[in-house]
């Protein structure tokens, strides 16, 4: 009835690929001379480097495409109308606590006033610093980049406002979630840029710290509280974390919809080179009748794992690398200084 090919490194401990095989006694006449092939070798999510596995919704994709086979439709368009809904819900969290009865502030609320702490923790030594001081250049571009935030965040909710209305009236066809999902791609590019804008102010801040410190020489001022900072900027690369994954959750759901309208856009099976083929027995039987999904569906060069976006977690690594940098720092001057207090 359906064969699936899944890719190497799904079993812990075999390396192996492997092949599903799915029977049916009961199969419909129009298909019992056919057997559909799926190919779902670069399809899988990274669990660790030698892991890999189908995530939640990935495993209802390929669900999507056995449904359509089977001629229903209608389960494959709530997916994707499911999917696009959730991508909806996702932006509304980024305003507000994902429960009722959090005392946690929405994310984006979260990040504002942790980067508004952090600065309010060097102000009292940066204003005192004279025109044109090591830090202006960076101070400069910290302010602008706090003010491109906002901005972002102003008109991030006015695009979520102004899809309010034509989401109420959202027709569950085919052709309809195609077209919302192409009018939602805004929304999903805006949630990207915000992502790294407020990677861009976190990291601006702590080169600001940083210039203080090493060029400027704050330690040794009253008006420089260093565990205050370390605390202040410790809370704003958390809220910056929370924002960003409650970021990335917008543009994965909105991927998941995508991958399917783009591959199925008239919401009925068809062949997509390198994913999906119906094969009858003529073509089976011109293939020495083997049932490996490759042979037939074609190939399709190697595409990264959709929710593993690896452009973001080098920024995550560049950032906390940063932090580790600005922390060994501060303990290479302590350690010097207790063996200078020591007299060693």
């Amino acid at each position: 009835n359906i064969m699936i090919a899944i890719r190497s490194n799904f079993f812990y401990t075999r390396t192996v690929p492997c092949e599903l095989w799915f029977l049916n006694r009961d199969k419909p006449k129009a298909y019992r001379d056919k057997v559909l092939m799926i190919d779902a070798r670069n399809i899988y999510r990274k669990v660790t480097r030698k892991i890999y596995d189908f995530s939640p919704e990935q495993l209802q994709n390929l669900l999507a495409i056995v449904w359509l086979y089977r001629g229903q439709q209608e389960r494959f368009l709530d997916l994707v109308f499911g999917y696009l809904q959730s991508m909806l819900d996702e932006l509304s969290f980024c305003y507000q606590p994902r429960t009722p009865d959090s005392h946690e502030p929405e994310p984006l609320l979260g990040y504002v006033m942790a980067v508004d702490d952090l600065l309010a923790a060097i102000d009292p030594f940066t204003e005192t610093l004279v025109e044109g001081a090591a830090d202006a250049g960076t101070m400069k571009e910290l302010v602008e980049g706090i003010d491109a935030l906002d901005e972002q965040v102003d008109g991030f909710q006015s695009a979520i406002d102004d899809e309010e209305g034509p989401w109420r009236k959202q027709k569950k066809t085919a052709k309809a979630l195609g077209e919302a999902v192409q009018r939602l791609v805004p929304l999903a590019e805006a949630s990207r840029n915000l992502a790294r804008q407020a990677d861009a102010v976190f990291k601006l801040a702590s080169r600001l710290i940083e210039v203080c410190e090493t060029e400027l020489d704050a330690r040794s001022s009253s008006l420089w509280n260093g565990r205050e900072i370390t605390r202040a900027r410790k809370a704003a690369d958390a809220a910056r974390h929370t924002l960003v994954e409650q970021l990335k959750q917008v543009r994965y759901f909105h991927k998941q919809a995508a991958w399917l309208t783009e591959r199925f856009p008239d919401g009925e099976l068809r062949d997509v080179e390198g994913l999906v083929k119906l094969v009858d027995r003529s073509e089976l039987a011109a293939n020495d009748y083997s049932l490996t999904p490759g042979r037939y569906v074609g190939v399709a060069p190697e595409v990264e794992d959709d929710g593993f976006d690896f452009e973001e977690a080098l920024r995550d690594i560049h950032i906390e690398l940063e932090g580790l940098n600005t922390e060994a720092a501060e303990l290479a001057a302590r350690i010097s200084r207790n063996f200078k207090e020591l007299g060693i």
